[in-house]
């Protein structure tokens, strides 16, 4: 591999790496051996490696085997990461119970600093939440930017006697979010009590200033609109406690504001209980048709779109509830049940370590999760109330919903089982180990924010996932795998040996990554995570090597990967120079709605950068004539439970596409699976049609080996320059560039929101 250019099998490398990783630099932007340098040296430095364990790193993230996280890939190495308040920006994954007025902004500086949150709002977090005592009206003035430099970066709140309060934004992400405490302690507590309060946001750096320190700009497009909204939300709680909804405003409200290079760069997930109505019904009818016959969206509830909804059951659900939640998934995408016991199975595996204390825990809580608790309590001495309660409430989940935990900060690292030789065994458990110990250094954190750090001290987790297990097994097993899977994966002999061959790969690495945790852990006096495997989406990093995401299947052998980039990006300029066809976006139409076709036309916004990719074993014998399309609900059942069951220790991020004609069949299988306590916790359900019901421009497009081959004689005959990177040194960088990889990378969230065509 040349310094600038991924290797041809993974097309789409160059223009993610360049988009979402490389960080500009003089002379312009990293290389991928300036990022495998840069994010090597943060990994052995914080995690105090030997030269062999660095060199093990180097090894396998030179040559695409394993990774660490995608926050790593881009904050890895650089000072701001040393500084202990950034700790958070290095982690995608967070979890945290909303129980206090504080949990609001801390997840919003979160956000801020890149992290995914998730945010538990059952009752029993949301219910110690004080009383909206206080209402004031609330000016936000829109003066971003008057004041003169020197900007002040703290938030300062003045009160006056004359019944008025100025709150002062500071110009940081800890202002930002400290403004939003005031205004909570502003509602809520009783000797603050004031009838006007102002909002100044002068201080605050105008859109496209430089952020000095870690790059990029500022872009605080939303965030007196946030103010406002936070405002509204409060004072309409006047008298009583917010709601589990109002909550998820607030915490949606501030997800908003956080942009990044104009492109939305939060993610959330919120767990409601299952007997909560308001919140079941929170996204229903979101969009509402005019009588102009146009589509809009609830203004009141549109920042409901930034997170995914949970549904929380702490006893088994009937059929009849499962039926209905996957009903209302295939055509809204919301509703996914997560059942909280085998998640805090998971979770207290260092105590529940045997069937029988798995088996008698679960028995225990189907009865009262008191009897559970009891139970638990009774498996370690020394147990002080609140560990027991930490252990109890660790089915908090990111917002992919691959990591369980409580107030939780996850660091993960990958392997791309797509690079690899599926017979060399000591490749695997090389790029196996290589990943446990950039998922492992992170754990010298010493976090901050009390709440983090406690959890960190009481139950230290990682993760360690893999991509392109599909491809592995199509490499090794062939077409005959591919032939068994389009069956429905039958318990036939041969399928026997399918399933044996697949649960002892799945094993095996499971085992070499708990091993070298354990000693890596044992050898730093470390507390060992008795979790340590999961499976996340690895959307973007997958684009990487030109892997299937996650266990799951391609979309195809062979298909048009259409990425998204601001126009005239100049990424997006590099990749028309190396050949890749640019076309206007999905949303970009005229007046009467068509879409665009000229992607230098006025009226366009942003623009798709369209690429021919196949998969690595598109030209094995056989294996292109399968219509992946076309796989049962149940063969991809059975493959993640598979993982679920051999490989994960936490959760496995799973998004199940299925036909309206197979709601009863995933119904039966995931009622089966929670009643029989199969290990099933959750996994997002997806409607699948046919390619003339879907929408045109759409991140992929299955395509024949004829018309693969014909793009790519295009892109050729396009092509000024063989050299990407060269390509990239001839572009100055713009405004609104994006920078940084999203909070939840997943190709999935790309079909996930519903919106009418």
């Amino acid at each position: 591999m040349s310094k600038s250019n991924f290797p041809e099998n993974a097309p789409s490398a160059n223009p993610v790496f360049y988009r979402t990783y490389s960080r500009r630099v003089d002379g312009g932007k990293e290389h991928w051996d300036d990022v495998v340098n840069r994010c090597v040296g943060g990994l052995s430095k914080v995690g105090n490696f030997t030269e062999e364990e660095s060199a093990l790193v180097r090894d396998q993230m030179q040559n695409l085997h394993s990774l660490p996280s995608g926050r790593w890939l881009w904050v890895g190495g650089t000072n701001w990461i040393e500084q202990q308040k950034n700790f958070s920006g290095a982690y995608n994954c967070t979890s945290t119970d909303t129980y206090d007025i504080h949990a609001f902004p801390l997840q919003m500086e979160l956000l801020m600093m890149g992290s995914g949150t998730g945010a538990i709002l059952e009752p029993r977090c949301i219910d110690r939440l004080p009383k909206i005592s206080h209402t004031f009206y609330l000016d936000v003035l829109e003066n971003i930017g008057d004041a003169k430099p020197p900007r002040e970066e703290r938030t300062r709140l003045h009160i006056t006697e004359k019944d008025r309060a100025t709150i002062y934004v500071g110009d940081s992400r800890e202002g930002w979010s400290i403004a939003f405490l005031f205004l909570l302690k502003l509602a809520t507590e009783s000797d603050w009590e004031v009838g006007h309060v102002t909002m100044d946001l002068s201080n605050v750096r105008p859109p496209d200033a430089p952020i000095q320190g870690f790059g990029g700009v500022a872009n605080p497009v939303k965030l007196a609109h946030f103010y406002r909204r936070a405002g509204e939300i409060l004072q309409k709680a006047y008298g009583r406690k917010l709601t589990s909804v109002e909550c998820c405003l607030l915490l949606d409200e501030s997800s908003l504001a956080v942009v990044a290079g104009n492109v939305r760069r939060s993610a959330g997930m919120r767990q409601f209980d299952s007997n909560d109505q308001l919140a079941s019904v929170a996204k229903d009818n979101l969009w509402q048709q005019g009588e102009d016959g146009k589509w809009r969206i609830d203004p009141q509830r549109d920042a409901l779109r930034m997170a995914n909804h949970t549904r929380v059951f702490h006893s088994k659900p009937s059929y009849k509830e499962v039926k209905d939640a996957v009903t209302k998934q295939f055509f809204s995408g919301e509703g996914a049940i997560q059942f909280a016991p085998e998640a805090i199975v998971r979770s207290n595996r260092d105590l529940l370590d045997t069937e029988e204390r798995r088996d008698k825990f679960l028995a225990y809580y189907a009865k009262q999760p008191a009897d559970a608790r009891s139970y638990l309590n009774s498996l370690k001495y020394h147990q002080d109330k609140r560990e027991l309660a930490h252990r109890m409430g660790r089915y908090g989940l990111n917002p992919c919903g691959e990591i369980l935990g409580k107030d939780f900060h996850c660091n993960l690292a990958e392997v791309h089982l797509n690079t690899i030789d599926p017979t060399d065994e000591l490749a695997q458990d090389n790029a196996f180990r290589a990943a446990s110990l950039a998922a492992a250094a992170l754990l010298h954190h010493n976090f901050s924010v009390e709440r983090y750090s406690y959890s960190r001290k009481v139950d230290p987790i990682v993760g360690v996932s893999f991509t392109g297990l599909f491809d592995f097994f199509v490499m090794r097993f062939g077409a005959e795998w591919l032939d068994w899977w389009q069956q429905g994966r039958p318990d036939t002999v041969l399928g026997h040996a399918f399933v044996r061959a697949e649960a002892e790969c799945l094993t095996r690495w499971r085992g070499v990554v708990e091993e070298t945790i354990a000693s890596y852990c044992k050898k730093h006096k470390l507390r060992c995570p008795n979790r340590t495997t999961t499976v996340q989406p690895a959307g973007t990093k997958s684009l990487l090597t030109g892997a299937a995401p996650g266990w799951h299947p391609p979309k195809a052998a062979r298909f048009i990967r259409r990425i998204t980039f601001a126009k005239n990006d100049p990424v997006a300029l590099a990749c028309e120079a190396y050949g890749y066809k640019i076309i206007p976006s999905q949303s970009d139409r005229d007046e009467t709605g068509a879409l665009l076709d000229d992607p230098r036309d006025p009226r366009c916004t942003e623009w798709l950068v369209e690429i021919p990719s196949e998969t690595p074993w598109a030209d094995l014998p056989g294996c292109d004539q399968v219509d992946i399309n076309a796989f049962s609900i149940e063969a991809q059942y059975k493959f993640y439970m598979q993982v679920q069951t051999y490989y994960t220790t936490h959760n496995t991020s799973a998004t199940l596409e299925f036909r309206e004609n197979e709601i009863d069949t995933l119904s039966q299988l995931i009622f089966n699976s929670i009643d029989k306590d199969q290990g099933y916790i959750s996994a997002a359900l997806l409607a699948r049609f046919d390619a003339n019901e879907t929408f045109p421009r759409l991140p992929f497009e299955p395509i024949t080996k004829a018309q693969y081959n014909e793009l790519q004689e295009d892109v050729l005959s396009r092509r000024i320059t063989d050299d990407f990177g060269l390509a990239m040194q001839s572009f100055a960088p713009i405004k609104g560039e994006a920078l940084g990889p999203a909070a939840c990378d997943s190709d999935k969230c790309l079909f996930a929101e519903k919106s009418p065509k």
